[in-house]
Parts: C-alpha cells; sequence; structure tokens
C-alpha cells in the first residue's frame, strides 16, 4: 500500500529573498514571497513547486540532499561558485547563493522541465531507496553506483538518486520533501515501516516531521490541509 503522495520540495535559507529569486531563475518559475517571511517557487503549468522557508542558521556543511537542474549552458549561473573543473564529471557542482551545492546537467536543448532530480547522499542507497519507493510507489532503478526511486505520482520530477558517501549526517538537511497522506494512512503507519516522529503536529504546525530511517527528515500531512 502506498502511504503517501509527493506535496513539494522545500528550501532552508537565511536570505529568503536570494534564494528564492535564484531558484526561480534556475528553474524558469515565479517566485511569491509570503507575508510570514517564507516563499514559493512555483512552476508556470501544475506541477512542482519549492518552499523556500526562513531559518536563522546558516549552512555550514556540505549538504546530503541537493538538487540536479537541465541547462543550456552556465551563463544562467554566472557569479555564482562553481565547485568542479571542467570535465571533471558529466555534470558541473555549483553553490547557490548561501553556498548550497547544486548539480547542473547541459542540453543542447533542455527539456520543458529544468527539475531534473533530487540527489541524496546515504550510507546504503539501495535500501533507503526501496524504503522511499514503496511509501511513495515510485519505481526502483538501480544503477552501478546508485539507486533511484523514479516515475513518483503526482510528481514531474525524474528521480530520487541516492549514492552512498562514507561521511554520517552530522545536521539538520537544509533541503527536504514534504508528503500528503493517502487515504486509509496515518502517521502510526509510517511509524511502523521505520520513519521516527521527530515533531508532532500542534497548534503552532499543522503537519508532523518525521524522519526516515537514514535520519533524513520530512514532513507529513493530512490530505485535508496544505502549508499555503
Amino acid at each position: 500500500m502506498t502511504l503517501v503522495t509527493w506535496k513539494a520540495l522545500c528550501i532552508d535559507a537565511s536570505d529568503v529573498s536570494a534564494v528564492a529569486g535564484f531558484w526561480a531563475n534556475a528553474l524558469d518559475w515565479t517566485a511569491q514571497e509570503l507575508d510570514d517571511g517564507d516563499a514559493i517557487v512555483r512552476s508556470h503549468e501544475p506541477g512542482e513547486e519549492i518552499a523556500v522557508l526562513l531559518v536563522p542558521e546558516p549552512r555550514t556543511v556540505k549538504q546530503r540532499v541537493h538538487l540536479d537542474v537541465r541547462a543550456e549552458s552556465l551563463d544562467r549561473f554566472a557569479g555564482l561558485e562553481r565547485l568542479t573543473a571542467e570535465g571533471e564529471f558529466a555534470w558541473t557542482v555549483m553553490a547557490d547563493p548561501e553556498g548550497g551545492e547544486f548539480c547542473v546537467f547541459l542540453y543542447d536543448e533542455p527539456p520543458p522541465v529544468r527539475l531534473k532530480a533530487v540527489g541524496v547522499d546515504a550510507a546504503d542507497h539501495r535500501t533507503i531507496a526501496a524504503w522511499w519507493a514503496d511509501l511513495l510507489g515510485g519505481t526502483l532503478f538501480h544503477g552501478d553506483e546508485y539507486t533511484s526511486v523514479e516515475d513518483i505520482p503526482g510528481s514531474t520530477l525524474g528521480s530520487i538518486d541516492f549514492a552512498p558517501v562514507p561521511e554520517p549526517k552530522t545536521v539538520k538537511n537544509r533541503i527536504h520533501w514534504d508528503v500528503t497522506l493517502t487515504d486509509g494512512s496515518g502517521v502510526d503507519d509510517l511509524v511502523a515501516a521505520g520513519a521516527t516522529v521527530l515533531r508532532a503536529e500542534d497548534d503552532e504546525i499543522g503537519w508532523t516531521v518525521m524522519a526516515d530511517p537514514e535520519s533524513n527528515e520530512f514532513c507529513v500531512f493530512e490530505r485535508r490541509r496544505g502549508r499555503a
């Protein structure tokens, strides 16, 4: 049974305006700043959206979750720091306005959906990818050095790619995703599947903050609720 459906990506930011503006430009989307200090970056067509959430703490370590984008050239990211040399990989790693890593894949004619994938560092990429595929109802793809969850219902995202790294998770992820419970499922079902409740829904927040078996945070919404 699929327990949740995809809702949205979320990015923590100390400078919401700069980060939301950057992602709107990178993806050809539109940024809307909200009265509470957060922002929403939306596609012009129904589909993916990104919530940019104001936080007080700066980025301090390499991000364990990052975004992959499609582009026609690196000119779109002029002025940003390049973190890998030309030809080092089949993609280019760059830093966003707050230093967060993202990967750029170049195309002569990029597909209309410029958000390619979410990349996640993992201790056991096969197991955690299978866990998320079961939760979301996606399809597993096993690569040589990574495992992906593809064909995620309700999402235009190409995949979530889990890749092995030797270092452990040490701080809260600055990028996470929100999900919505399917009819008939509840937080207790997610706990039974191996998730952990970090903060239960209360009078201050209308969602439950949870962590997957590798301690990656995600937010769970009842079907009747939404963030914005």
